[in-house]
């Protein structure tokens, strides 16, 4: 349930499903479960019918899919849920149904892909083969996986049931060895991996920005932009969430995010920032580049260096200075401690 300024990621990604006029969902859940249960519910509210698969053991990419294997009655869009794009769901699903086979996979071209799964295709998009995290200077292409496929049913064939299994590694290679035709869909949209901290903090910029378009409009905004506006000590791009009180003589920005309920106390510094709901910043202090999620309590005079990620409700004592990249308490869903 990590936010993107202020809403669950998994609830933007369910917005871009929606506008592309999909109303079916099989949310494949494992970690924290209960949560997501609670917040999307039946899915009635999004006007959507969500299922639920609950995985007592992980399953992997592809042995998920498997395991909702009852529930898919035709064509299917897998989502990697640590993704962020901008990426066009109706022109992907077009795209499929002009070239057919088995399944089309969105790529993305980045400047170093060796830390990624290249995946290399013939001039008509037809995928030959699949090369995993090759050593820089040997990528076949530029062109990574970027976790969106489109597939048929059929696919689910080629997946053996109650292990776990790598679509990446293993069911897509063998659906090309066994002669069935993948197509690469190759766009320029925005994507980012948002596994880790400097990467959740760099889409947020990105947000903030425009570079990644989220209806956000640009300088300060949020259900509690009114508070900050001609704030002086308010320095453009914000966001801010209802029920935000800034001291006048805080220091707020840029590239901040403000969930709702969060205080900042008086002369404190925050710079680059993300901060989750009911986040409380004593005077004096200074944060910068860091994550704090919700509930948190910075004392008064208390430094939290670049690169920190701050847990649920953990308190920092008055004074303390921590350490850049410092880890505390239970680390925020899916940001790595």
């Amino acid at each position: 349930m990590v936010p993107i300024m202020n809403v669950p990621f998994l609830a933007r990604t369910l917005e871009r499903l929606y506008a592309a006029e999909i109303r079916e969902v099989i949310l494949a859940a494992g970690y924290m479960p209960q949560a997501i249960v609670d917040y999307f519910g039946d899915g009635s509210k999004l006007g959507m019918t969500i299922t639920y698969a609950i995985e007592e053991a992980p399953l992997g990419t592809a042995g998920a899919i498997k395991n909702v294997e009852r529930h898919i009655t035709g064509p299917f869009f897998v989502l990697n849920g640590d993704v962020l794009t901008s990426l066009d769901f109706r022109a992907m699903r077009e795209y499929h149904r002009t070239k057919g086979g088995v399944g089309v996979l969105h790529l993305i071209r980045v400047e170093d892909p060796s830390p990624f799964g290249c995946v290399v295709h013939d001039e008509n998009g037809r995928i030959t083969a699949f090369v995993e995290k090759p050593p820089k200077g040997t990528e076949p292409t530029n062109e990574i996986n970027a976790g969106t496929y489109l597939l048929e049913r059929d696919i689910l064939d080629l997946i053996p049931a109650g292990r776990a299994v790598s679509i990446e590694r293993e069911t897509f290679p063998q659906a090309i060895a066994a002669g069935k035709t993948l197509y690469a869909y190759t766009t320029a949209d925005y994507w980012l991996d948002l596994g880790r901290p400097e990467q959740y903090l760099a889409a947020h910029r990105d947000v903030l920005s425009g570079a990644m378009p989220l209806a956000v409009e640009p300088g300060i905004n949020g259900e509690g932009k009114d508070a900050l506006r001609g704030h002086p000590g308010v320095v453009p791009p914000i966001f801010a969430a209802a029920d935000v009180v800034v001291d006048a003589s805080a220091t707020i920005g840029p590239n901040v995010v403000l969930g709702r309920g969060c205080s900042i106390g008086a002369s404190a510094t925050v710079r680059e920032s993300v901060l989750w709901e009911r986040v409380s910043i004593g005077a004096r202090a200074i944060i910068e580049e860091a994550i704090l999620a919700s509930g948190v309590t910075i004392g008064a005079n208390a430094r939290v260096a670049r690169g920190s990620v701050i847990g649920h409700d953990v308190t920092v004592d008055p004074g303390t200075v921590l350490e850049p990249g410092t880890r505390l308490g239970t680390p925020p869903e899916r940001i790595p401690g």
